[in-house]
């Protein structure tokens, strides 16, 4: 078989995993015909909470829409977090596993969010049933390899680490032991907000994303279990790059689309976690109206940004406004990871058109 007949296999089985026509639409800007369906209820944040759930049984997809609210407290406080390495098998894709290595048993793992001051006590548990040693590097942290040289923990075993978010910003954390790539590769990353003292500007919606590499013997889309392939995470030429864990995550043909309404303001916290790969994060069909570059909360946000390069091990917040129905479609615009590699998520926006700002036809 050739490889371009190989390539027209991937682009296929990508089609109709997240529908036909899914990349065609998003790229042309085709916009839905959702002005009577429902509005989406309210959001409700998770609050103080760091504890996510899943987006479907059988994935190891975060759903992006469960993430703590925003800080309320005006005064320093203490937070007692435990993460818990887990091995599990979980889909890609339909028929498509991988044995993930995660915290708390989703990708990314959970959101931190607190204020700037306050102190965070960290238990890192390793469980019996797992085959390697983890440990736990926060880039919100001053200390040694970020806590990682205080908190490796062999299978059966805990350890616990405390510092004060003393600066502020959206920063990425993930295991940290020496072979680290594979672990980060398999799952073990998350975004701790350190919110600035005075608090971010509000918005109606949040929702929670994380972008990696996935390297396996197998190429995309091949049914059964996959073998992780440490020969093609150095060469930096994955099978698959992800949001969340999942081929094609959050559109109508995976795992569902986000949803929000016509007049709604989002924001999307974005974890590049790599290891290797630069995003250079888009939303097709909108801009960030306002964003936060490598999560730097503390600077004045820019605005009306089309595309930003995410480094792996950094963060990028952004908002977005939403005058009229559509598909916002979020890619890495290293396109040939959305047609061939699976990254791709939704925002399905509900509610009434306005021809003054987009019509067709």
């Amino acid at each position: 078989m050739t490889s371009n007949n190989m390539m027209d296999m991937e682009r296929r089985a990508f089609m109709k995993l997240t529908g036909s026509g899914l990349v065609a639409a998003g790229a042309s800007g085709l916009t839905l015909s959702t002005a009577v369906q429902a509005k989406v209820p309210s959001p409700k944040p998770v609050e103080g909470s760091f504890f996510g759930q899943l987006a479907r049984e059988g994935y190891a997809a975060a759903d992006p829409a469960v993430l703590p609210g925003p800080v309320t407290h005006s005064e320093p406080r203490t937070h007692d977090i435990e993460l818990i390495a887990e091995l599990m098998t979980a889909e890609i894709m339909p028929g498509v596993t991988s044995r993930f290595m995660t915290f708390n048993g989703q990708i990314p793992a959970p959101m931190i969010r607190v204020r700037q001051g306050d102190r965070l006590n960290i238990t890192v548990t390793n469980l019996p049933g797992n085959e390697d040693a983890h440990s736990m590097d926060f880039h919100a942290s001053f200390g040694t390899g970020g806590g990682a040289a205080f908190t490796e923990v062999v299978p059966g075993q805990s350890k616990k680490l405390s510092f004060t978010a003393l600066f502020p910003g959206a920063f990425i954390y993930h295991c940290g032991v020496s072979n680290l790539d594979e672990h980060i590769s398999r799952g073990m990353f998350g975004m701790i907000v350190v919110e600035p003292e005075e608090g971010l500007p509000p918005v109606d919606r949040e929702f929670y994303l994380g972008q990696h590499e996935l390297y396996t013997r197998e190429r995309f889309g091949v049914p059964g279990e996959t073998g992780f392939d440490a020969r093609s995470m150095v060469a930096e030429s994955p099978n698959y790059v992800l949001f969340n864990g999942a081929a094609g995550s959050f559109t109508a043909g995976a795992l569902g689309t986000m949803k929000a309404n016509v007049g709604e303001t989002v924001r999307v916290f974005f974890v590049s976690g790599g290891p290797n790969k630069i995003s250079s994060f888009h939303p097709i069909g909108n801009i960030w109206k306002r964003c936060w570059p490598q999560g730097a909360l503390a600077n004045a946000p820019l605005e009306y940004v089309q595309t930003w390069p995410v480094c792996p091990g950094s963060c990028f917040v952004g908002d977005m406004e939403l005058p009229i129905p559509q598909l916002v479609t979020l890619v890495d615009h290293s396109v040939s990871r959305v047609v061939h590699k699976g990254l791709v998520a939704q925002i399905e926006v509900l509610g009434d058109e306005d021809p003054a700002v987009f019509s067709a036809g």
